[in-house]
């Protein structure tokens, strides 16, 4: 996702969105692989069907991340602010908990991507690293 931080945020909507709803296919696939992988489906066309549902599910929520982030920046004229990515994980929370039909899992998944989205954003902001050589 390096191309997603470049520029300011607000602006380049599409790519961003474009960016992401990639990003959150290609993390739908491996955890199709691995779903596939640990339950063995009956068929080929079962295993089909489930790495299709779950990588276009996981490419949805992608895109509504990207787009409600980049939105949420436009409307309140704030485009640095964590507020944003919390926005975004929390609505595309919400399509999962409507994908699940559970309130549960959307509340849940709301709190859980928009937490994880802004440590992301004010880690990005502040240059945390997650791996690496310590910075001295």
């Amino acid at each position: 996702m390096a191309g997603y931080w470049d520029g300011p945020e607000g602006e380049q909507c599409p790519q961003r969105t474009w960016l992401a709803t990639r990003v959150g296919a290609a993390a739908g696939l491996v955890g199709a692989a691995y779903r596939i992988i640990l339950l063995r489906p009956g068929s080929a066309l079962a295993a089909l069907q489930t790495a299709a549902a779950d990588s276009v599910t996981m490419a949805t929520l992608g895109a509504v991340f990207g787009l409600s982030t980049c939105l949420s920046a436009q409307v309140r004229e704030e485009p640095e602010d964590p507020l944003n990515y919390f926005i975004g994980g929390c609505a595309a929370g919400a399509v999962l908990g409507v994908r699940a039909h559970s309130y549960l899992t959307g509340t849940t998944a709301c709190l859980g991507f928009g937490i994880t989205a802004t440590l992301m954003k004010i880690g990005n902001k502040e240059g945390w690293r997650l791996m690496g050589p310590p910075k001295l």
